[in-house]
């Protein structure tokens, strides 16, 4: 299967665990063994190790950063190509809650795949970024939900 059209269908299968937090649906999608790191702001940086520490990972970022927001709007600034054997892209996340200011976070992600899973993920966010998404929430957190 062509990588890009795989991670399309991962990416919408994402979205839809988001809403049901059903993360089986997901198990199709990553090897046992894959690989989950982000790298740049250390405020994010992390590295997970095997497919049920990802999902973890994963479930605890949205729980406790886009789940408390009252929508979250993720978009493509560039990609997703090929690139060096990954399925590359930027991307940008804007999050609103009433009477708050909107936070938006920008970063980039590589994917390789095994097969149609996938190994490994990395995600670059900035540091500036980091600085950013840490003031925001040391002045606006408490009145998210």
């Amino acid at each position: 299967m062509d990588p890009i059209a795989r991670f399309m269908e991962y990416a919408a299968a994402f979205e839809d665990v988001y809403k049901s937090d059903d993360w089986q649906a997901l198990e199709s999608y990553f090897t046992e063994t894959a690989v989950y790191e982000l790298v740049g702001a250390d405020a994010f940086a992390a590295r997970h190790e095997g497919r049920d520490a990802v999902f973890a990972a994963l479930k605890t970022a949205l729980d406790s950063f886009d789940r408390r927001f009252e929508t979250r709007e993720l978009d493509f600034l560039k990609g997703p190509e090929l690139r060096e054997g990954a399925v590359w892209f930027r991307w940008r996340g804007s999050y609103r809650s009433p009477g708050l200011p909107e936070l938006v976070i920008e970063g980039q992600e590589r994917i390789w795949l095994e097969g149609d899973r996938i190994q490994r993920m990395v995600d670059d966010i900035p540091l500036e970024i980091g600085h950013i998404s840490q003031y925001w929430f040391s002045q606006y957190g408490a009145r998210l939900g």
